[in-house]
């Protein structure tokens, strides 16, 4: 038995599988009877992450005393792994989808062929001699020994395969898609493809014992590192889709946010009705309600928007070398300022008739490039030099 010194943390990626499950429970309480792709992944998550949890030297010594056979602990996790084995065949076989009738008849192939190397697995551990309790080196020691011998062979050889298959097929995608899918399945490459080192090092250990030759340190010291990095690759490749997407999302929705604040000084003060939000309310929201502000204001404005200003920027916008979309928004900003300009001197002067109202054009620039434009754009600041400080609002002079 070897030093507590050379102690693996297999609590990390254990802690990282079983996060990367909570993170996708809610879709799978969601989706679980409907959709067998969340059903393989999250089984394949939770098996990956009860591996770990089970594979502590600690826990094997708990297991073994609880039922008072030396080395049972180990059929049990390699019962595990095979079905973790078996879940990343099915995942990848629901993920290529096909003929329902072809997609059952492969899952059960699978499921029949992981069952056996299961019964394989518990046949060759009741037939062989194991007296002697070996938490780290377990597959060295007994290398050489009638059953245990095939015992290990069978496992490896079977994980070896459903990797290899798992990431050859998962490599093949990469091309098919694009952004945080992509990063993803590149992440679960790596994973399956560092498994494959794993089973590599184990087998070589075990050839060498075979041959006569003492190469245990492969399996015991290097051998538990690469399965741990295996671990947070695959875990880390379930997870960025879904984070890194949400992350964007806030990002955007947060970066939308900030833009839109000119526009909504702009159109301050023109009695439109706002709804506060809560202190914490999310940027999602907040966004969506600022939003809503513009368009209310807009809404107010909009009998005093005047086509032919718009066309005059639009053309000066033009000329100036500005790129059509940047010209739009320059466009619409001018005009923004000036129906703002409008109304507020007629509310002044006591208007009785505003000018007819005239529909917003139905090709009109995102309300984000009019913000922009409304803060930056030299043409609208040369406006609102000439309509003059008057007619403007405080939060909006330059």
């Amino acid at each position: 038995m070897t030093s507590d010194k050379y102690y693996i943390p297999y609590l990390i990626p254990a802690v990282i599988l079983t996060l990367a499950f909570a993170i996708r429970l809610p879709v799978m309480m969601r989706f679980w009877r409907i959709d067998p792709n969340v059903r393989s992944v999250g089984g394949l998550l939770l098996l990956a992450s009860a591996v770990f949890y089970l594979g502590r030297p600690k826990t094997l010594v708990v297991l073994n005393a609880a039922t008072g056979i030396s080395n049972f602990a180990a059929p049990l996790v390699y019962t595990l792994l095979m079905m973790f084995c078996a879940s990343c065949l099915v995942m990848i076989i629901h993920w290529r989808g096909g003929d329902p009738r072809r997609v059952r008849r492969a899952t059960w192939t699978i499921g029949v062929f992981y069952a056996a190397v299961v019964a394989g697995l518990w046949t060759t551990f009741a037939f062989a001699e194991v007296p002697v309790e070996r938490l780290r080196d377990l597959d060295t020691y007994y290398a050489n020994t009638p059953w245990m011998r095939e015992h290990i062979v069978l496992y490896l050889g079977a994980h070896t395969t459903a990797c290899a298959i798992t990431a050859v097929v998962t490599w093949s995608w990469l091309r098919e898609v694009t952004g945080w899918l992509r990063a993803g399945l590149v992440l679960l490459v790596v994973g399956f493809i560092l498994n494959l080192c794993y089973d590599t090092v184990k087998l070589t250990a075990v050839f060498a014992r075979w041959n006569g030759r003492d190469l245990d340190w492969l399996s015991t010291y290097v051998a538990p590192p690469i399965a741990s990095v295996c671990a947070l690759f695959i875990a880390l490749g379930f997870i960025l889709p879904h984070a890194g997407q949400a992350l964007q999302a806030l990002c955007t929705d947060y970066y939308h946010y900030r833009c839109l604040a000119p526009f909504t000084r702009e159109l301050a003060d023109l009695d439109t009705a706002t709804m506060r939000l809560p202190r914490r309310s999310p940027v999602s929201r907040r966004l969506v309600h600022r939003r809503t502000q513009i368009s209310d204001g807009l809404l107010r404005i909009q009998p005093y928007m005047d086509p032919e200003i718009r066309e005059r920027a639009l053309a000066e916008a033009r000329e100036r070398g500005e790129a059509p979309g940047r010209a739009a928004a320059t466009a619409e900003a001018v005009a923004v300022v000036a129906a703002v300009a409008a109304l507020r001197s007629g509310a002044e002067a006591g208007v009785a008739e505003a000018p007819v109202p005239v529909p917003r054009p139905a090709n009109a620039p995102d309300l984000v490039a009019v913000a922009k434009a409304l803060r930056r754009s030299p043409a609208v600041s040369s406006f609102r030099a000439r309509c003059g400080p008057a007619d403007q609002p405080e939060s909006v002079r330059p």
